[in-house]
């Protein structure tokens, strides 16, 4: 029994040392990997003299948009553009309904025949009257040459004195019948001008070439003057508008060129400052600097924007960008110490030239890895490679 037992223990031994074994072999074979240098390139954490910037935000505005409003009271009969659709000089927009508008058109060219045909009946009666006063002015030179020579009675002469005295008075009424009646002419071309113009306003046209940002008409609405209809926003001519404290308006000044990014479309661009608005927000202590963008297609209104100001110069310490791992909001390098790559988290600011501003994390003269492979692990070994 007590061999047994001895048998017992011994195997028990064996089991164990064997799992003991196993278990060395295990551990042994990340060690072996570690042991393999990871082939890297390094760079040195370096002093760069940089511009000291200022940064504000704003929103992506177009330079020039109309708001087309109404100019006649009208139902909408037809809308040709949508929002979105881009449109020309000139293009018909809108259409109202224009039979109010036709028949003042209508009336207002009858009331110009009627006067010209009032015209030709003043050329009649001027003619006439003309035909009157010549025969009445011979009768009365004939008259007078018999009157001096005694040969008619004083009442005959005084009769052809008066015929002639009212031929001349009826051919000066039929001529200012004939300025009235040319008054009332240019006065009805005037009317029918102007219902011409009327008329034109039922067909809404674009002012210039842009796109539609907006259209609160629908179709029947029944549309009165001033009321907006559509907003068309010039293609190709955006600016940023952004808040600038009051305190940095000595640093600003019409043409200065500043640096732009945008969000939305993962780009910085070369900009300039095209207006500074002079009144100062009481409640925020800012005013707004208008900067007026490079064409772009891809630029819509209401696009975030960052406006960099440059404010002087700056001593910063900087890492290649290459050598930053951003995983969400965490920021981190790799550190070479004693053949080792260790993972160190920093806090970078701006980037420029390809490379980041080091606000915290690293001393000047450390070593980093950049670019980093993708195989690289915290604690790895690694072989410096130019």
């Amino acid at each position: 029994m007590k061999r047994t037992h001895t048998l017992i223990l011994w195997s028990l031994a064996g089991l164990i040392t064997l799992l003991a074994a196993c278990g060395g072999a295990a551990e042994k074979k990340p060690e072996a990997a570690a042991g393999t240098p990871v082939a890297v390139q390094t760079a040195a954490v370096a002093q760069a003299d940089w511009p000291s910037r200022y940064e504000a935000v704003g929103t992506v505005r177009a330079r020039t948009s109309a708001m087309i409003a109404a100019k006649v009271m009208g139902y909408v009969q037809e809308i040709k553009v949508d929002t979105g659709d881009r449109v020309r000089a000139g293009q018909v927009l809108l259409v109202l309904d224009a039979r109010d508008l036709d028949a003042g058109h209508k009336a207002a060219q009858a009331v110009l025949h009627e006067a010209q045909a009032a015209a030709g009946e003043v050329d009649n009666a001027i003619a006439a009257a003309q035909a009157q006063l010549d025969l009445a002015q011979v009768t009365y030179q004939r008259m007078k040459d018999l009157h001096e020579k005694k040969s008619i009675s004083n009442q005959e002469f005084d009769e052809a004195s008066a015929r002639y005295k009212m031929a001349q008075s009826g051919y000066e009424m039929a001529r200012a019948k004939k300025t009235q009646v040319d008054a009332k002419i240019r006065q009805a071309e005037e009317g029918l001008a102007a219902a011409q113009v009327a008329l034109g306003y039922a067909t809404i046209t674009a002012p210039f070439d842009g796109v539609v940002t907006e259209k609160p008409v629908q179709l029947g609405n029944l549309a009165s003057p001033g009321m907006p209809l559509l907003t068309v926003e010039r293609a190709g001519a955006h600016r940023l508008e952004v808040a600038v404290e009051e305190s940095r308006l000595p640093l600003l000044h019409k043409g200065a060129a500043v640096k732009v990014y945008l969000e939305a479309l993962n780009r910085q661009v070369d900009a300039r400052i095209s207006a500074i608005v002079p009144a100062v927000d009481a409640a925020s202590r800012s005013l707004i600097v208008k900067i007026v963008l490079p064409a772009e297609a891809a630029l819509r209104s209401g696009l975030f924007g960052r406006a960099m100001f440059d404010t002087g110069r700056r001593n910063v310490l900087t890492v290649p960008a290459a050598a930053v791992v951003e995983r969400g909001q965490l920021q981190s390098v790799f550190v070479v110490e004693g053949g080792l790559a260790h993972v160190r988290l920093v806090t970078l600011g701006d980037t420029q030239d390809g490379r980041r501003e080091v606000l915290s994390g690293l001393a000047a003269g450390e070593t980093v890895v950049a670019p980093v492979p993708h195989e690289l692990a915290d604690g790895a070994k690694v072989e410096v490679r130019q």
